[in-house]
């Protein structure tokens, strides 16, 4: 018999939907496709795109994937928000407001709600994700809101980070406040035609020039590691590094789409020219191999200790008789205080 995993390989659209919902259930059936299909993976370049809501992104991703479509690239999305993808309305609000994509058999896009549960979505994503590259997609853009841990998921997850910015939104420097242009390996000024633009790319500059913030590996741990830079039109030079370049654009009638296609193309070639690709490619499975291996260690626990033990033990934090870290040394020695 034909598994799942086989007929998604040989291109079947209808194969794929069935898959990304036994992935997003973590069925057993999704646990042995996701093995299946991991010697398939490793081509696709995956673009992160987070920001604060009512930047734009929905209608920016909805216009770098037609310029990536008019490349002859295939392209997956995954819109992931903590309410719901895109429209904070309806879970499909994303097709309405990507209609011009419909119909096209080289785009794929998922939504994925978040349902509460932030910490799983992560490993979610990352698993759908992994099937869009084994389906043979060339380009994966992720979507979500830029808030809290998000960002960091989405700067594990990606090769290319976006940060979308836009003028309007109250504080001109609240993202860097947040720390998000640390994260940031191009930086979108969307809405460029709105009033306040000038300032809000001002700001911008202003910090990049104080900070000059580097792409970041996220270790395993959490820690980041600043990586090599190279500037865009110094692609190769030993001693240069990736400066964030800053692109205006204009979703809605497709402003400055076509140059942040280009800088997100630059940058690709530029991870694996430096060598960075690799050691982006190192940080994300390390962080998914630990990931796995917690839920593993954790399912193995709660299949030896019943619920009664935990409650025990629990009970004894509870008292002040067991810290949280002794409580730990109690299950691993297996003897209770």
């Amino acid at each position: 018999m034909i598994s799942l995993a086989e007929v998604v390989l040989r291109g079947d659209r209808l194969a794929l939907a069935r898959l990304l919902t036994q992935v997003e259930n973590d069925t057993a059936e999704g646990r042995a496709a996701l093995d299946a299909l991991f010697p398939h993976t490793g081509k696709a370049h995956l673009v992160g795109i987070t920001g604060a809501p009512g930047t734009g992104k929905s209608s920016l991703v909805n216009q770098l994937a037609l310029c990536f479509r008019r490349e002859g690239r295939s392209v997956a999305i995954v819109a992931v928000d903590p309410s719901s993808p895109f429209t904070g309305g309806a879970v499909l609000g994303d097709r309405v407001r990507m209609k011009d994509l419909s119909g096209d058999h080289g785009v794929f896009i998922r939504s994925m709600a978040s349902r509460g549960s932030i910490g799983g979505l992560a490993q979610a994503t990352a698993n759908v994700v992994q099937v869009f590259d084994a389906a043979g997609y060339e380009i994966i853009m992720i979507e979500t809101v830029g808030a809290g841990q998000s960002e960091v998921d989405i700067a594990k997850l990606a090769h290319t980070t976006l940060v979308v910015e836009a003028p309007g939104l109250g504080d001109d420097i609240q993202a860097i406040k947040a720390g998000i242009l640390e994260i940031a390996d191009i930086i979108v000024v969307n809405k460029a035609d709105r009033p306040g633009i000038e300032n809000t790319e001002k700001a911008l500059k202003s910090m990049l020039d104080l900070a000059h913030p580097a792409p970041r590996v996220f270790g395993h741990h959490g820690m980041s590691h600043a990586l090599p830079q190279n500037p865009l039109h110094a692609v190769g030079e030993q001693d240069a590094g990736w400066i964030p370049p800053l692109q205006r654009t204009v979703a809605t009638d497709g402003k400055g789409i076509d140059e942040l296609a280009q800088h997100i193309a630059r940058h690709g070639e530029y991870l694996r020219l430096s060598g960075d690709w690799a050691l982006r490619e190192r940080a994300r499975l390390e962080s998914e191999l630990e990931a796995a291996l917690r839920s593993a260690l954790m399912n193995q626990f709660r299949a030896r200790v019943s619920e009664e033990q935990f409650s025990q033990v629990l009970d004894q934090v509870l008292a002040r008789r067991l810290s949280p870290s002794e409580a730990v040394k109690v299950w691993m020695n297996g003897r209770l205080k």
